[in-house]
């Protein structure tokens, strides 16, 4: 252990990352006697790989039932640390990584990162995108925006609303998107769908999204001050190849990963000026778009199609993931839940909903390839189910127990 404690001392380390091991070392004291009893087997040479093998030791192999009440806060601490040091030396790579490099790299972190079901999302996000959030159904403009509820049906909204940015914690903002859809339509009306999106677009998007809550007074007389992560989430789904999305903890992070000035969640400036400015200047950002084929031997070409249209939103995956954040998802949880729900332990009123969205919902799930042509005839029938209250999936199997 002592030896692998004082292998960054062998290293080429960058400023940031010597900062990442002197803070390391800060922790190691109070937590010496349990880590010398740690066995190790493996000694990284770089230090992506030491931080990661420490990270493993301390989660696998480091005996807690040592480790004293007072000794959880500084072994808290030096995970932070360690996951931090991990995010920052993938960072340097993400900083001069070519496009092929890149694709391989965002692939490899398919089942840490979810990605799959990070795609699916923004497969979703694509379909609804040319239309305004005023017309939206309600699930929909929460799909866009980030915020993941009860209300979204796990066989419709197969994938975590939440990957890449939550804004569940901004209450004004989701406040004043149910009040006034129509006014971020406007706002995000300046962001072109296709080309590229110039400074002076971004500026016209942040002056109207600012007055959307210079207004917003409620019970009290200054305004609300506009969050800057909860634009980003918005401008992210409406140009995922142009925009990072942003949440309070990811800011510190990205910051130091891209070698930036840390910014509050209100510099709107800074995000454009800083951060954006120096993705525009990574050499997988500028690739050229992949081309498109249509032969069995063009998926690979197809995935990097995808890859390339989403891949300023996709920076996503060179942060630090524990084993445990695909498992973590939102629609895994919704989903389980709904699957391991019976008839004795639930006998909660069925929530009923409105003819609107029940036959999006059923239209939506008319449209999967595996549905049977008699089950297109029940459509009527199968809205009045899922008005009553059954989910799209319940409703689709009781008639195929019935019909089928």
């Amino acid at each position: 252990m002592k030896k692998l404690l004082s292998l960054p001392v062998e290293m080429p380390l960058s400023e940031a990352e010597n900062q990442v091991y002197q803070n390391f070392l800060k922790y190691v004291p109070p937590l010496s006697l349990n880590l010398m009893a740690v066995k190790v087997k493996h000694w990284p040479d770089d230090f992506l790989g030491w931080c990661g093998e420490l990270i493993r030791l301390c989660r696998e192999d480091l005996n807690m039932d040592l480790v004293e009440d007072e000794q959880l806060v500084p072994l808290k601490k030096m995970q932070d640390v360690l996951e931090a040091g991990f995010t920052l030396s993938q960072f340097k790579m993400a900083r001069i990584a070519p496009w092929p490099i890149f694709v391989d790299f965002i692939k490899q972190q398919n089942s840490i990162h979810a990605l799959d079901e990070r795609l699916l999302l923004l497969a979703y996000i694509d379909g609804i995108r040319e239309k305004p959030l005023a017309e939206l159904l309600m699930e929909d403009r929460l799909a866009f925006a980030g915020k993941h509820t009860s209300e979204h049906d796990h066989s419709i909204y197969n994938f975590d609303i939440e990957w890449f940015a939550s804004t569940k914690g901004a209450k004004a903002f989701h406040a004043l998107l149910e009040q006034s859809p129509e006014k971020f339509d406007i706002a995000l009306a300046h962001i072109p769908l296709t080309g590229n999106v110039t400074y002076e677009n971004y500026q016209s998007f942040v002056s109207d999204y600012q007055k959307i809550f210079e207004e917003y007074t409620p019970e009290k007389p200054q305004s609300t001050k506009a969050p800057l992560a909860a634009a980003t989430r918005l401008l992210a789904m409406r140009r995922p190849d142009q925009f990072i999305a942003l949440n309070n903890n990811k800011i510190d992070i990205l910051c130091q990963g891209m070698s930036i000035p840390k910014f509050k969640n209100t510099d709107f400036s800074s995000y454009w000026q800083d951060m954006i400015a120096t993705l525009h200047t990574f050499a997988w950002w500028n690739q050229a778009e992949p081309t498109m084929t249509d032969s069995a031997e063009g998926d690979a070409e197809n995935t990097e199609l995808t890859l390339w249209k989403n891949r300023a939103v996709l920076i996503d995956l060179f942060l630090f993931a524990g084993a445990d954040l695909a498992q973590n998802s939102n629609f895994i949880r919704f989903r389980d839940k709904a699957l391991n729900k019976t008839a004795t332990k639930s006998r909660a009123t069925p929530k009923k909903r409105s003819k609107e969205s029940a036959e999006m919902l059923v239209d939506r799930a008319l449209e999967s390839e595996d549905i049977p042509e008699y089950l297109h005839s029940k459509r009527d029938t199968l809205i009045n189910q899922v008005k009553g209250g059954k989910n799209v999936e319940q409703a689709i199997g009781l008639m195929r127990a019935i019909f089928g």
